[in-house]
């Protein structure tokens, strides 16, 4: 949805289009973008007032918010709506006057919009072995919420660790990870053992993606992440009868295609499709792009 918003602002608008961080973390996408005239920004202060500015799939801080309608732009909100839920499920909890204990990787575009949303009430829990130093106010009245791009083991693994410690923990209504991240975890999961590698298309700032790879290799599992097939080393393949190729959530299909076409060139491989969950799922266009249609 991301994606197909910033390709709809590229053909409805006046140019220049700004992006606050990646689009999402891709770096084929991103450069993809870049080339087409798009400018990805870190800061409100580089956008001139007035211009387009596109919020990513990570979400966005209200504090990045307010300074956008303060400079008068025209932001478009992005954000993937597995994120939104996570930060409405945010603001309900810390109006209640709960302590939240996200959990989640510090300094991920995720997490820091999260956070924005209730600093005085949130705290960031990383590991299990740190639920034990944890104090929080008033023991019953605790919530836990998630980053939407976790390892579900390691998700988990804290999960549990933080009901053992307050066993009266709110958890959130739904599994706050993403369905698209559950169910490649559940394939590389799945499919592993019959793999003597494991190549995850996807970019080493793609949380999602890294943790494809930690699961091929807590299996035994060779697993490289790599952005395209100019990565992929012919030395990886030597001796090897089969490759277990996946990809992250934002990776393009047109870059597994050519992936799996430099395996075929090189080494003749035969390509056996596996389908471990059907995804139907779609979400709508933010508001401000519904009704644009790009022309073929």
């Amino acid at each position: 949805m991301a994606i197909e918003s910033l390709d709809l602002a590229l053909a409805a608008l006046e140019p220049p289009i700004y992006v606050y961080h990646e689009i999402v973390h891709n770096k084929y996408v991103v450069e993809h973008f870049r080339n087409r005239g798009v400018k990805f920004i870190d800061g409100l202060e580089e956008v001139p007032p007035g211009s387009v500015l596109l919020f990513s799939a990570h979400g966005v801080s209200p504090e990045i918010r307010r300074i956008a309608r303060e400079r008068n732009l025209r932001a478009i909100d992005a954000t993937c709506p597995l994120v939104t839920k996570v930060h409405l499920e945010a603001i309900k909890y810390a109006s209640a006057g709960y302590t939240i204990l996200l959990i989640g990787h510090e300094g991920h575009d995720e997490v820091i919009g999260t956070l924005g949303e209730a600093p005085e009430a949130i705290v960031l829990v990383e590991t299990a072995e740190e639920v034990g130093l944890l104090a929080v106010a008033d023991e019953r009245k605790v919530a836990y919420l998630t980053q939407t791009t976790l390892s579900v083991d390691d998700a988990n693994r804290i999960i549990r660790r933080l009901k053992e410690c307050f066993p009266h923990i709110t958890a959130p209504p739904k599994d706050d990870i993403c369905y698209a991240t559950q169910n490649r975890q559940e394939a590389i999961s799945q499919l592993a053992n019959e793999a003597d590698v494991a190549i995850v298309l996807g970019s080493q700032n793609s949380s999602n993606s890294q943790r494809l790879a930690e699961l091929a290799r807590e299996r035994g599992v060779r697993a490289y992440l790599v952005d395209g097939p100019a990565d992929l080393r012919p030395e990886w393949f030597e001796g090897v009868g089969t490759v277990l190729v996946t990809a992250g959530a934002s990776a393009p299909e047109a870059v597994v295609e050519e992936c799996l076409d430099w395996l075929r060139e090189r080494f003749g491989a035969t390509i056996e499709p596996r389908s471990i969950r059907e995804e139907s799922v779609s979400f709508p266009l933010p508001r401000e792009l519904r009704g644009v249609t790009l022309m073929d």
